[in-house]
């Protein structure tokens, strides 16, 4: 009796071995058969330009950990591929699978490109976002998009970018005439109508150019990526947005690469840039409040400016006058430019209702 039951324990020993050996050959054979995929991604952006290169690097981190492991990115800042405003080229020639970028850089290749960024006296970032991802917006984009061969998804908003830093206080239209300021693309055409003499300087050489006098003005961003310019050192006049009231970045996708995935990555894919693209508004806005904090603490002699109304009145009519100038070139961005029209119409009643009337009757 002892000899068979030593062997019946023999046995369950020796059939459990090669059940638990099987089992371990089957999952290495699996983990061998789980394929993983490498997307590479160029940015505008230089390694340290915080939050634009953060909302990149976060959507690649956030696409590896969802898939574990299954989806990698590889995020290029532009001192690697010396490229930053090849972005859109790169995607869709092939040698990036992705790009982080901005869609007003692409104006003078297609002007239809130019709205998914912002436009002056446009949507707040919250209206913008409920109009790419509610009205139809996100619909527009990629049809602009799919004559390029790419996907094109909203990146990261910095919200309303301010007007400038100035030397000295504007009173008037006059003050105007002839004043050299930096500030680029369709912002600087309205400038221009307006007699400011407008240039384009390199970002490392705004400071030394303000500093010297070669510029009177800027505009840069915001607080928390001015601050680090130092402009609110030598320039104490501080004036409120009107012409980047929602400035957001985009992810670009080259179609090829993106239809080459497996459909569950496909949508961690598209998922992710949208998480990012959150995060990077959020982020930006609490980086706003702490810069701001900071610079009048050790500057108190900024002054925060509005411009005067006739200037604003002003601002709005050459606004006007260049988007029908654009919109007749281009009737498809006069489509997209009347989208934007009748969805801000409609959801900016909202608006005054809630925020701005809160706080106004709150301050």
């Amino acid at each position: 009796m002892k000899k068979l039951t030593l062997l019946f324990v023999s046995l369950v020993f020796i059939f459990t071995g090669c059940n638990d050996t099987k089992k371990q050959e089957n999952t290495q054979v699996k983990k061998e058969q789980v394929k993983t995929y490498t997307l590479t991604m160029a940015t505008t952006w230089g390694p340290t330009l915080t939050p634009l290169i953060d909302s990149a690097q976060n959507m690649a981190k956030y696409a590896e950990t969802i898939s574990n492991g299954r989806l990698k990115i590889r995020v290029d800042a532009s001192n690697k591929h010396k490229s930053p405003l090849g972005i859109l080229d790169m995607v869709k020639g092939g040698q990036y699978d992705m790009g982080h970028s901005a869609s007003y850089y692409w104006k003078g290749k297609d002007l239809a490109t130019l709205p998914f960024t912002s436009m002056p006296f446009g949507m707040t970032a919250p209206e913008q976002y409920a109009w790419f991802y509610q009205a139809g917006g996100l619909e527009l984009m990629q049809k602009v998009y799919a004559k390029h061969g790419v996907l094109s998804f909203p990146g990261g908003s910095t919200g309303v970018q301010m007007g400038g830093w100035f030397k000295k206080e504007i009173n008037s239209l006059e003050d105007l005439q002839g004043l050299k300021m930096r500030i680029p693309g369709f912002a600087g055409e309205i400038m221009a109508k307006l007699g400011v003499q407008v240039t384009n300087i390199a970002p490392g050489e705004l400071y030394t150019a303000l500093d010297r006098n070669n510029i009177d003005a800027l505009e840069w961003v915001g607080p928390s990526m001015d601050i680090g310019m130092g402009f609110h050192k030598i320039a104490p006049f501080y004036y409120t947005g009107w012409h980047e009231p929602a400035s957001e970045m985009q992810f670009l996708i080259n179609k090829k690469s993106f239809e080459k995935l497996p459909k569950d990555l496909q949508e961690i894919l598209v998922l992710t840039i949208r998480t990012a693209a959150y995060d990077m508004y959020i982020q930006n806005y609490d980086l706003n409040a702490k810069a701001w904090k900071k610079m009048k603490e050790e500057y108190p002699n900024i002054q925060i400016k509005t411009f005067p109304k006739e200037i604003m009145v002003s601002m709005k009519e050459a606004n006007k006058e260049l988007r029908a100038e654009l919109g007749a070139k281009s009737p498809e961005l006069k489509e997209i430019l009347d989208h934007q029209d009748a969805y801000m119409k409609e959801v900016r009643e909202w608006t005054e209702i809630s925020d701005y009337l809160y706080i106004q009757n709150n301050l």
